[in-house]
């Protein structure tokens, strides 16, 4: 009886102890959503110098100059982060994350979060989804033409490029 009393206090103690796995990145899911938006955020320095603060400290510039990689292990929507780019959306201006998962697991996981389903289509170019959340500010879902990607963009765009 004592030793399992030892037992159960040292699995206990080690699970207790453990280190957790990384949780959701707030901010990023938040701008990912559309519920956050530096294009809001034009007019107010000190937020908007807070967001570029803490994009800084916790991300590593690109090489190309547009990316950015996480210094430690990062997640969004349960899936972990590779990439953030936040001002573009593909063509668009925006706030995006490309997530290590194939295109059906990062649908399923952000209309988890959304509440909602995004519309969706396939073309040569690629698998894509959107969701109007409202004025300038649309959910979208993109990966590369093949399927068998396991890489998939999220994010919000505010407009297109023209």
């Amino acid at each position: 009886m004592k030793s399992l009393l030892t037992a159960t206090t040292l699995a206990l103690l080690c699970v207790w102890t453990a280190p957790a796995g990384a949780a959701d990145d707030a901010l990023l899911q938040r701008m990912t959503l559309c519920k956050d938006s530096w294009l809001d955020w034009k007019n107010d320095e000190p937020r908007l110098t807070r967001f570029v603060s803490d994009v800084e400290s916790r991300f590593t510039r690109g090489t190309s100059g547009a990316g950015f990689t996480p210094k430690a292990p990062t997640k969004a929507f349960g899936l972990p982060v590779e990439q953030l780019f936040p001002q573009t959306v593909g063509m668009g201006l925006g706030f995006s994350v490309i997530v290590n998962a194939d295109f059906a697991q990062a649908r399923r996981s952000l209309e988890g979060q959304l509440g909602r389903t995004m519309t969706c289509q396939n073309s040569e170019e690629g698998r894509g989804c959107e969701l109007k959340i409202g004025e300038k500010k649309t959910v979208v879902l993109m990966s590369d033409g093949d399927g068998k990607s396991k890489q998939t963009l999220l994010g919000c765009y505010y407009y297109y490029e023209k």
